[in-house]
């Protein structure tokens, strides 16, 4: 079973019974459980390796690595800062300021997709901060936490991968094994990532068009006729509270956990002969150290704030602590139970059967390659749930088959996208998983809601790639004017066919 397509299978199977039973937790550890069953019969360790390698390699290995550990910890303190601004009443203030300024639904979901695109740095960081500042407006205007988990979900890992400037990009130049290369190549990759690019396109005309398909159409119309009632949030908290209780810390998370990002790729490294440059300490960033380092002191100084405004006292304060933990347990289960599930997959040679699959459809399928890729990336990233996995096991691969030309630019983005499309769709995907907890909204829910959407931007994508791969032998610059003009035209036309099936079967 190791190294063959039965090394899938473990995730597969817990991504098809979590969709099918709407329950997450047992779906997961079933599928950790397959994975075990057969790595213990491939290496013949019994009942007993069995259990060691469940509970021991998985389970507590997991929760023993370092990256882990600091992304859980980053998890915890982003759960007591929005309990914090909670209870301060920088929420609801700010939901009041937003009410006044924001006038309706739509506005509501555009300052949600600006301000996720404005938070590009890191998709963690992106889904947890825009969900704990757009609920409270997106609540006041009838948006359901299914649509406003989507529009972070989609604002997050596809904002991220065409940033030059974000964790996305350092991981994608550390694959790249040409030194100083790496972010020059990702740079001239982004114009060619057209899923991400699709996905911010698709969801803006789809808040400006006013309308909505698949599951998420019923989480919407549920909420259309929604009254604007006080939230517990705004019942709980102070009345002392003003929205500089809740933009400051948000400012102020942002800058500490841009200085953690670079702090960890040695920017400020005295000891080295010159200083790094901005862009290299990124590179060579650790995001689990540096958002945990910007979080804490974020959540430090945000106590101190409110205990100067007096908006809180600090016994107040400290008890937002384990509430933020306890608001964060699902998604640090969820997230648990997923690395574990990787890691079953990843003993199983799930990486070495995917790499080899790759190699050995290369030849001879050159104009058909970037559309390939891109097919197989997704399935991938969707299967184990990583795109930084996906990135490593592709990229290598496409460097490798073609040392230069435009078809290497080509399969790159489509490597980059595929691996963000899988990881979109994907349930156990940690942004997915992060994204549900932003819009505290029912994981499986969100997953079965964005399903239809994701597929849909997949299909204009992979068309796209199709078109540049069959006309690159007319230059690079031509093939990607031609293939967005293509593109762009099947969404629009899909679109619009969409919505007026809509109206017809509402009519």
């Amino acid at each position: 079973m190791t190294g063959t397509f039965w090394a899938l299978v473990p995730a597969i199977v817990a991504i098809a019974l979590a969709l099918i039973s709407k329950e997450v937790y047992s779906s997961l550890f079933l599928g950790i459980v397959i994975g075990g069953i057969f790595w213990a019969i491939d290496a013949g360790a019994g009942f007993t390796g069995f259990m060691t390698h469940v509970f021991s390699d998985g389970f507590a290995g997991s929760l023993a690595d370092a990256y882990n550990v600091g992304i859980l910890v980053f998890l915890v303190i982003l759960g007591a800062m929005v309990a914090l601004m909670n209870k301060a009443g920088g929420s609801a203030a700010f939901g009041r300021w937003a009410k006044a300024h924001i006038k309706s639904k739509v506005g509501a979901q555009f300052a949600t997709i600006l301000l996720g695109i404005l938070i590009f740095i890191d998709d963690y960081f992106n889904c947890l901060t825009v969900g704990s500042v757009m609920k409270p407006v997106t609540d006041k205007y009838g948006v359901s936490k299914e649509k406003l988990a989507y529009l972070i979900d989609s604002t997050a890992a596809p904002v991220c991968i065409i940033a030059p400037v974000s964790s996305w990009a350092a991981a994608v130049a550390g694959f790249v094994t040409e030194g100083e290369k790496g972010i020059d190549l990702f740079c001239k990759a982004i114009p060619f990532n057209f899923y991400a690019i699709m996905t911010l396109i698709m969801m803006a005309a789809m808040v400006f068009m006013k309308f909505e398909y698949g599951t998420m159409s019923k989480y919407e119309k549920a909420l259309e006729m929604m009254s604007d009632v006080t939230t517990e949030e705004e019942a709980a908290s102070t009345s002392k509270g003003k929205v500089i209780d809740l933009v400051l810390p948000v400012l102020v998370l942002i800058i500490l956990c841009v200085l953690g990002l670079i702090y960890s790729g040695g920017f400020f490294d005295s000891e080295s002969d010159s200083y790094l440059l901005f862009q290299d300490a990124f590179s060579n960033a650790d995001a689990s150290i540096g958002l945990m380092y910007g979080s804490f002191g974020a959540l430090v100084l945000t106590i101190i704030f409110y205990l100067c405004r007096k908006v809180l006292s600090f016994k107040d304060s400290i008890a937002c602590i384990p509430e933020g933990f306890k608001a964060m347990v699902p998604a640090i289960l969820i997230l648990t139970l997923a690395w574990t599930l990787k890691g079953m997959t990843d003993s199983l040679g799930a990486k070495d059967y995917v790499a080899a699959l790759v190699e050995g459809s290369a030849a001879g399928l050159k104009m058909f390659l970037p559309a390939i890729i891109f097919v197989i990336a997704c399935l991938l990233s969707f299967a184990t749930g990583t795109s930084w996995g996906t990135f490593g096991i592709l990229i290598p691969i496409c460097i490798a088959a073609f040392p230069e030309g435009a078809i290497r630019i080509v399969s790159i983005s489509a490597c980059m996208a595929g691996a963000v499309c899988g990881d979109h769709c994907s349930p156990i995907s940690d942004t997915t998983i992060m994204a549900s907890a932003g819009a505290q909204c029912n994981h499986v829910n969100h997953v079965s809601s964005q399903l239809p959407y994701a597929i849909t931007c997949a299909i204009f994508s992979f068309v796209a790639y199709l078109v540049a791969g069959l006309t690159l032998s007319l230059g690079i610059v031509a093939s990607g004017i031609i293939s967005w003009i293509v593109g762009l035209a099947v969404m629009f036309g899909a679109l619009i066919f969409l919505k007026k099936r809509q109206a017809k079967a509402a009519a």
